[in-house]
């Protein structure tokens, strides 16, 4: 029975300054990174995402068109496009310790970090079972959309996930505190970091 770290699409681009930026999204690569230090003998595997969006099309609808204004729903500004700077990861979040990194939303809109590949090729579900990972801790950006998206589709994979609610940021407070309930609901246990052991 093996546990991992999920790490969130932390990029730069989910950050103050970036595209579609959070508040808090900084503070939470910084802590990320402490806890990583202070907790790596908590987990077996260490995972991170990143949206990895093409450059040369619309990803399926996710982009808003050129005349069009983006919903904030279903079509958002352009942002994190494969190999720009807003794609990488924040400064802040050591990815030293990671040891499956995740791709999604090329060519598509994908908010999970279970819709993407790894970068064997593979899915994240099939590399976490080939792990013998059963158990989750989730970090990142944003609680209400790619978090909750992660977490659902992990819980609805059969694996038991611990949010940890001091290393999530999202976009806005009502949508946030709605999304943690959803995932408590699917399952989830939502914690601290500093309640859970560091190894």
């Amino acid at each position: 029975m093996a546990r991992a770290l999920l790490i969130i699409d932390v990029q730069n681009d989910f950050t103050e300054g970036g595209a579609l930026g959070v508040a808090g999204g900084a503070d939470v690569a910084r802590n990320v990174t402490r806890w990583l230090n202070l907790a790596s003998a908590r987990y077996d595997t260490v995972v991170a995402s990143r949206d990895w969006h093409n450059a040369s099309d619309d990803n399926g609808g996710h982009f808003a068109a050129d005349d069009a204004e983006p919903d904030f729903v279903n079509t958002w500004p352009v942002h994190c496009v494969a190999d720009t700077p807003g794609a990488e990861y924040h400064p802040a979040f050591d990815t030293s310790s990671v040891n499956i990194h995740v791709r999604k939303g090329q060519g598509t809109p994908a908010y999970s970090a279970f819709q993407g590949t790894t970068d064997d090729g593979r899915s994240l579900l099939e590399s976490l079972t080939e792990a013998g990972v059963t158990e989750i801790d989730a970090v990142g950006i944003a609680t209400d959309h790619c978090v909750r998206a992660s977490v659902l589709d992990a819980l609805e994979d059969g694996l038991h996930v611990t949010v940890l609610t001091d290393l999530i940021a999202g976009v806005a407070a009502d949508p946030s505190s709605a999304a943690l309930d959803e995932m408590a609901v699917h399952g989830a246990t939502l914690t601290t970091s500093g309640e859970v052991p560091a190894e």
